[in-house]
């Protein structure tokens, strides 16, 4: 897939969270290209099962199960600047930020 710093992030967050093996970033005719190792548990069964985009500000009602695997774009204030950085759910709420949910994995 082409490459850009956000899926990139997306990417590092899933691998990071045990949902993938690994990824390159590949250089072919000037273009980047991302490539993804997909993980795969017993009996080759895929470790990611399912996915749901969202596009809604993240609420205080969400359950513990679904919270461990959102992906969210947090906001969070340094100094006089603004600072923006993908997080999962329990970094976000860890960090005490609000954000975004972009995506839940299951």
């Amino acid at each position: 897939m082409p490459h850009s710093k956000f899926k990139e992030e997306i990417v590092k967050i899933l691998r990071d969270e045990g949902y993938l093996k690994d990824y390159r970033i590949l250089k072919d005719r000037g273009r980047s290209l991302l490539k993804i190792s997909m993980k795969y548990g017993d009996r080759e069964k895929r470790v990611i099962t399912g996915s749901s985009a969202s596009a809604g500000r993240a609420s205080g009602s969400t359950s513990a199960t679904t919270r461990s695997r959102a992906c969210r774009a947090a906001s969070a204030s340094r100094s006089s600047r603004r600072r923006t950085a993908l997080l999962t759910d329990r970094q976000a709420r860890a960090a005490r930020v609000g954000g975004e949910v972009l995506c839940y994995i299951w």
